[in-house]
């Protein structure tokens, strides 16, 4: 499996437990933390978590482990790192204030759509 089908694993995942505005940044050029970004809201602490926990579990039945999860005590932004992609699982007011859709805005973009089809997007 290659990287952006694990983001839009990622995606898939956060979206069957009704995450929101799913994007994929893609970072590929821009900087060495990840290929992939998958960033997804969520309408309160524990539905950050029931996401969260989706898409590791999906994860885990594909074969991919996460390298690391960060905040899910807190449940107000989540991190779960699998190397090459990363995907951020926030409470929409903590996206709207880090907005990192704005900090890598030359990253090319995707919006996951209706029926798990994704939108590409040129830059923000």
């Amino acid at each position: 499996m290659d990287t952006f089908e694990k983001a839009q694993k990622c995606a898939q995942f956060a979206d069957e437990k009704k995450g929101r505005d799913i994007v994929i940044l893609e970072l590929i050029g821009l900087t060495d933390i990840a290929d992939y970004f998958v960033l997804a809201s969520a309408t309160s602490e524990r539905h950050v978590r029931t996401i969260a926990e989706a898409v590791e579990v999906g994860m885990k039945g594909i074969g991919v482990k996460p390298f690391s999860l960060e905040g899910y005590d807190d449940g107000r932004w989540v991190i779960i790192d699998y190397q090459n992609v990363i995907i951020h699982i926030f409470i929409e007011s903590l996206r709207e204030l880090y907005d990192l859709e704005s900090l890598w805005i030359e990253a090319k973009r995707y919006k996951l759509q209706k029926g798990n089809k994704l939108l590409g997007v040129d830059h923000g």
